[in-house]
Order: structure tokens, then sequence, then C-alpha cells
């Protein structure tokens, strides 16, 4: 052959390859429907996501509703042999129920696709307690890493439980933020002594899902567990009754209202001023700067969730899965890796969401643009991926935790007596599900 004619093929080969290069080009002109809550870390990603579809030619179309609204859509979509979705964005505890039935798509075969994976994710600088909590099924207890363990979604809005206090209230009465829960509750009804009006800790307690999920937030901590490893419930133990006292203890020195309060409720609280701490998730961090929603704007100190017996802060929030009857699999796997990538995940924080990776927390800019950032990627060291139990059956024992500790906080049912019930009717229910078969 012609060496002008080698050269000219050559160069026909280098371009071809050229194109083959851009891994978004074989899906330019896709819409994507994605299904995300409204909360302050996805109206983040709203902000980013026309940055996605600038670089990759993919649409991305957002049906955004309340995440409990969410969860009822979801049902109905991921039942059908063709749902609307093709990514969506799940909150924890719907795990268990999505893979079960299986409804999410297995992400080995996506990261495993050279055309697909990009080599660079570096999914070791995801956050340890998030990765497990949010998208690993089928290892240990079922819903754990392990070796029969596999993937089905990634951290993406992820939350754990931080100590927020008012560090002038602090610094007037020479206080320090408590390391341990022995100076947590002190102060907790110290402070409505040294600031008459004023509570000591803004929490969740409201009768359900609030009041179930506060109870948990002191239980890892203060060494307890749902269940042991083979099942038995263990909720009813010295360490149950110890977390059950401490929550009752919050909301007794609390503010005005404190056992109807929601997370929404109890952040108000905290940022108009009615309580010298805030022990919750670190997504309404912004919002304490926010001039237009906080009287306490400058005056908040940030702390690592107390310790008990152990460091275990709540692990919980979103993930990104991909629909396992979803019309374009690999589009969303696509803006699903784009969004959770060190640039992506780097973006959305800028712009107000939750980090997923370690490198993120790390960011100089992020540091400065959020002066909590350091402190929170401190705790995400002790996240605890176990916190509560993430198995089909949990929802009726969350239910059933939030109404009995409700009466605890409200109407003085024994704490011994609630949680002995609690126990109970758990392991009847645990039973009837089969988890005892075995044994």
């Amino acid at each position: 052959m012609h060496m002008k004619t080698l050269r000219a093929a050559a160069v026909a080969s280098l371009l071809a390859c050229s194109a083959l290069a851009n891994p978004y080009e074989a899906y330019e002109g896709t819409t994507l429907i994605v299904n995300f809550p409204s909360h302050p870390h996805y109206n983040a990603v709203m902000e980013v996501l026309p940055q996605f579809t600038a670089e990759t030619g993919i649409e991305v179309e957002v049906d955004m509703l309340p995440y409990l609204d969410m969860r009822e859509r979801q049902t109905l979509e991921l039942a059908l042999d063709e749902g609307a979705y093709d990514l969506i964005a799940y909150v924890v505890f719907s795990k268990a129920d999505y893979v079960y039935a299986d409804q999410l798509e297995n992400l080995a075969k996506y990261f495993m696709n050279p055309r697909l994976s990009d080599p660079a994710y570096d999914a070791e600088d995801l956050i340890d307690g998030y990765v497990p909590n949010i998208g690993v099924a089928g290892g240990h207890k079922g819903y754990l890493p392990g070796p029969t363990g596999s993937l089905y979604g990634l951290p993406f809005g992820s939350e754990t439980s931080v100590l927020f206090y008012r560090a002038d209230i602090f610094d007037k009465h020479g206080l320090e933020a408590p390391e341990t829960y022995d100076a947590f509750l002190d102060l907790a009804c110290r402070i409505p002594e040294l600031e008459p009006g004023m509570g000591g800790v803004a929490s969740r307690a409201a009768s359900g899902h609030q009041a179930s999920h506060a109870f948990l937030l002191h239980l890892a901590p203060l060494g307890g567990r749902v269940f042991d490893d083979l099942w038995n419930p263990t909720i009813n133990n010295a360490a149950g009754v110890e977390a059950a006292e401490a929550l009752k203890t919050i909301v007794d020195c609390g503010p005005e209202g404190s056992s109807a309060f929601g997370p929404a409720e109890a952040a108000n609280a905290f940022a108009q001023g009615q309580a010298a701490m805030y022990l919750d998730s670190i997504a309404f961090a912004a919002n304490f700067r926010d001039p237009s929603r906080s009287t306490v704007v400058g005056k908040v100190g940030y702390a690592m969730h107390p310790m008990g017996v152990q460091r275990a802060s709540q692990t919980g929030g979103f993930g990104l899965g991909i629909p396992a009857n979803a019309e374009h699999k690999e589009a969303a796997f696509l803006l699903m890796q784009w969004l959770t990538s060190k640039k992506g995940d780097l973006a959305v924080a800028m712009a107000g969401g939750n980090p997923s990776r370690f490198s993120t927390y790390q960011d100089a800019a992020l540091n400065e643009k959020y002066p909590w950032s350091a402190t929170f990627g401190e705790a995400l060291e002790f996240a605890d991926p176990d916190w509560h139990p993430i198995i089909p059956a949990w929802g009726k024992i969350n239910a059933d935790i939030g109404t009995t500790m409700s009466q605890v906080l409200t109407e003085g049912l024994d704490i011994q007596t609630a949680l002995d019930g609690i126990a109970e009717r758990s392991r009847a229910l645990m039973e009837q599900e089969g988890y005892y078969i075995w044994q």
C-alpha cells in the first residue's frame, strides 16, 4: 500500500477511535425521567443537572415529590412491567423492600462494562458507612456487606447525625461541647436553668416514625440493637432502657411542644433560638446560616455525635438506584455515575448538598464555604450502617416503636413495659415472617 494511503488510513483510524472515546455519544438525545425527593440535597442537584446535560447531551426530566409521597409513587411504578422512571432516589429503609421484590438493578454488570464504567470513579473514596447502608443487600443479616452481598444503589443525599450547639450560650456560661452522653444529658437539663425559656435540646419526637428515629438515634451509641444476629429482640435490654430514658430526658427538658416535633420543627426550634442544642441530620446545617430562616447565624458550633459506650452516628437519607423496569438503564447508569463521581459530588456539595465522598469533605473550597464540613467528615468515620435493621418487616416494627415511644413521652407509659411489649410483638412478627425457621 502507498505510504500516503497508509497515513490516511491511520488518520482515519485515529479519528474513529477519538469518536469512540466519548462514552456519552451513543446516548446523546436520550431523555431520562428521574424521581427525586423534595429535599435540600436534591434542590442542590437541580442546580447541577444542566452541567450534566451540557457535557453529555443526555436530557433529564425530574419528577420531584415529598419523600413520603415519593415512596408511594415508587411502589406503584416499580411493580409495573414498564415503569415511568429511569433512575430513582430512594429512602434507605426502602432498600429491603425493593431488592426483595427484585425491583432494582444489580449494578455489577454496569461497573463491569468498559463502555460505561469510568476507571477513575474511585469507589473506595465513597463513605464507608453510607455504601452498605443505602446500597448493599444480601450479605450479613441480609442487608449489610459480606461475601454474599451485592450492590444495588449508590449513596447520594445520605446523612449522618452530628451535634449543633449555640457556641455563644456555651461561651457565656463556660460550657464545653459534650463529648459523652453523660455530659450531653446533663447539659440538656442544665441549660434551661441557666437560660430561662430556652430548651436544652431540640429533638424530633412526634408519634410514629419520628419518635422511633429519635429513640434509635441514642440506642446504638449506648450499645443497643433492635435484634441480635439471630433475630432475637434485644431492644428491651438495659441499653434500650437507657436510650429511652435519654430521649425522655431530652424531650422533658426541651423547648415547648417538643413531643410533637418532626425533623423540620426541631430544626426550626434550634434556628429560632428556642434550644441550645440540636442532635440530628447534617441536612439542616445550611439552614442555620440562612438569615431568612435562622436567628442564630454566626452563633452555631459543631461537634460529633456524643459517645456512649461507642461512637455510632446515625446513617440514613437517600441513594440512587436503577429500576428493573426502566427504559434507559445504561444512560441512567451514566447519570448515576456522573452525579456520584468526585466531580459531581463536589459540584452538588458546593451547591448545598450532602457529600457522599471523603475527598469532598476534605476539599479546601468546600470547607471555606461550609465551615462545618471538617467536623462532619470526622463524624463519618464512625457512621453506623447497622443502627437499625433494613429488612422487609421493618416498616411495621418501626411504626410500633414510634407509637409506643410516644406513649412513653406523652402518657407516662413505663419504659421497661413499653420496650417489653415492642420486643414481644416484634418476635411474633419475625416468627410469622420466617426468621426463626432455622433455629
